[in-house]
């Protein structure tokens, strides 16, 4: 690798409902220090973005920028992989169409690739709120909101797998392991795909994925996310995609306790977040009885998630229980219930 290694930025959208926050990112892509960086922009499903995006991206003077069209297959790693087949990169970089970076953040990524060791590396995201009354929601679940602090983690160390929202590789990964997979993912497969490459590249390699702290982004957190259904679908996916992960995972990863991080939220939730629940029902009452009702929910739809058969899909990818988990969702929920509040009080 050169001493400035040209890193290469793949960003992936398909909606002009996210160009606020396209044009917020670019921003600070151009702010940068590092100053070796091309961005590959791939967009599908809408013209009227990749021209918009491309208009912003030459009026700003966003430097090395290319707006690509995905028109073959649809989904986020297909849209990543015409990203990654134009990039020129010794690093290629992915991140989400709603964060922002922090200004050493380009800096800090090539510099995190210091010995031949690492594959890959993610770092930290932090919320940044539509409205700031939505800080009362728990770190505990910052996972649903693609954010980090959730993990309690401040030092470089070693991780099971990247996070989309913030993580590069080396460009080697992708001719060792080729792509990413489009039939895995959010409402697509088993389990996410950065999980799945993340695994698949481990495997391929016997390198290791890295987790540095300094690698900062703001990830934008609209209402939406804090809405009841958003957070039940969440939950209920990582749950699934959990079960499947421990299904597919290698056995090298099995020996390592791939869930390991999972245990130790679980045991924050119980000695931290829920004694924290039962101090601010006497001064903030409101907050206390939302953070209980978010605590559970997550945690009945992560359970549910994990156990098969409870729910069904319609052809418009909504999420609807089946008729053979009625009884035994209602049975989990009245048990979570008075088990959550027998735990408070």
């Amino acid at each position: 690798m050169t001493e400035q290694p040209l890193l290469s930025i793949v960003i992936t959208s398909y909606t002009t409902d996210r160009l606020k926050d396209i044009f917020e990112l670019l921003d600070s892509i151009k702010a940068q220090a590092y100053p070796r960086i091309e961005t590959n922009f791939v967009v599908e499903r809408s013209v009227e973005l990749l021209d918009k995006v491309k208009a912003y991206a030459m009026s700003n003077n966003i430097p090395n920028f290319k707006a690509l069209f995905n028109d073959g297959e649809s989904g986020l790693s297909a849209a990543r992989n015409v990203g990654i087949k134009q990039a020129q990169g010794d690093i290629i970089a992915f991140v989400d169409d709603d964060v922002v970076l922090f200004p050493d953040w380009a800096e800090q990524m090539v510099k995190a690739y210091n010995n031949d060791s690492i594959i890959g590396v993610t770092g930290p995201a932090f919320p940044s709120w539509e409205d700031p009354s939505m800080s009362w929601f728990p770190e505990e679940f910052y996972w649903i909101i693609s954010c980090t602090a959730w993990t309690g983690w401040k030092e470089v160390r070693e991780v099971r797998n990247a996070w989309g929202h913030s993580m590069s590789f080396r460009k080697d990964a992708f001719e060792q392991a080729e792509l990413f997979l489009n039939n895995y993912g959010y409402h697509k497969g088993p389990t996410a795909e950065d999980n799945e490459f993340s695994f698949r590249i481990k495997t391929i390699t016997g390198k290791k994925l890295y987790y540095y702290p300094d690698i900062k982004v703001w990830h934008k957190v609209h209402k939406y996310r804090l809405s009841t259904e958003f957070i039940k679908e969440r939950s209920y996916w990582i749950g699934y995609s959990r079960r499947m992960l421990k299904k597919a995972c290698t056995k090298i990863e099995k020996d390592q306790n791939i869930f390991q991080q999972e245990c130790d939220l679980l045991k924050r939730i119980l000695k931290k977040l829920l004694p924290s629940i039962i101090k601010t029902f006497f001064t903030h009452p409101v907050t206390a009885w939302r953070q209980l009702k978010i605590t559970v929910i997550v945690l009945t739809f992560v359970a549910l998630g994990y156990l098969p058969h409870f729910f069904t899909r319609s052809r418009s990818n909504k999420l609807s229980i089946s008729a053979k988990g009625v009884s035994v969702w209602s049975n989990i929920l009245l048990l979570a219930v008075p088990a959550l509040l027998a735990a408070i009080w």
